[in-house]
C-alpha cells in the first residue's frame, strides 16, 4: 500500500511539474513591464527639437520716417520731405530651436546707399514658430540707433526700441527640393518700426544658417 501510494504520488509530481513551470513563467512574464523610450522632441523638417543655430544675413530694403518729432530727438521735417532711405544690412545672430518654436538674437549693422540715412545700427531678440520643412515666422524686439546724412557730420546718434516681424522660408518650402538640406539658405523678409511707429521699414534678403 505504501508503495503504491509513493507511486501515485511521484505521478502526480511528474503531471503537474510542466503546469506549474508553465505558471511561472507567465506570472514572471506579467510582472515584467517593458519601458519604451520617449520619443525625442523633433522639428518639423525632422531634425532635432533643440538646439543652437548661429546664421549670419544680407539684406536690402528702404526706410521712411515720420514728419514729427520723436522721443529720440529726431526733429520735426516738413510731410513732403520726410527722412528716408535705402539700406543695405548685415546681421549675425543665433536660434535656438525648442520643438515648433524658437528663440534668439541677432546684431545688424546698416549703411545708406542712398537719402539721407547714413548708417544704423542695433540688436533685438526674436521668437516665433517653425514653419513647414525649413520656414521660421517670427516676431522681434530690440533697440536701434540711426544717424543721418541729411543732417550733415555732426549728426548724432538716435536711439529708440524697435519692433518687427518676418519670416524665412527654405528651398523645400519655395519648391527647389531642399537642394541645401534642412538649414541652409533661406529667403527672409520682414517689417520694422522705429520708436512707437515713427518708420516703416521693409527688408528682404537671404539668411545662411550652419
Amino acid at each position: 500500500m505504501r508503495k503504491l501510494f509513493t507511486v501515485a504520488a511521484a505521478a502526480a509530481a511528474f503531471v503537474g511539474a510542466p503546469a506549474f513551470a508553465q505558471d511561472m513563467s507567465t506570472t514572471a512574464q506579467d510582472t515584467t513591464t517593458t519601458t519604451e523610450p520617449a520619443p525625442a522632441v523633433t522639428a518639423p523638417d525632422g531634425t532635432s527639437g533643440i538646439g543652437f543655430e548661429p546664421y549670419i544675413a544680407v539684406m536690402g530694403g528702404w526706410e521712411q520716417f515720420d514728419s514729427e518729432a520723436t522721443k529720440a530727438g529726431i526733429p520735426q521735417v516738413a510731410r513732403n520731405d520726410k527722412l528716408n532711405g535705402a539700406l543695405v544690412e548685415g546681421i549675425v545672430g543665433f536660434n535656438v530651436p525648442l520643438g515648433p518654436v524658437f528663440v534668439g538674437a541677432e546684431g545688424s549693422v546698416s549703411k545708406g546707399v542712398s537719402g539721407d540715412i547714413d548708417w544704423d545700427y542695433g540688436a533685438a531678440g526674436r521668437f516665433g514658430f517653425r514653419a513647414g520643412d525649413s520656414g521660421l515666422i517670427y516676431g522681434k524686439v530690440g533697440y536701434r540707433w540711426v544717424n543721418f546724412d541729411r543732417f550733415g557730420t555732426a549728426s548724432r546718434d538716435y536711439h529708440e526700441m524697435t519692433y518687427g516681424a518676418g519670416f524665412e522660408v527654405g528651398p523645400k518650402d519655395i519648391g527647389l527640393g531642399g537642394i541645401t538640406g534642412n538649414s541652409g539658405v533661406r529667403l527672409r523678409g520682414e517689417v520694422s518700426t522705429f520708436g512707437s511707429a515713427h518708420s516703416f521699414r521693409p527688408m528682404l534678403g537671404l539668411t545662411t544658417h550652419f
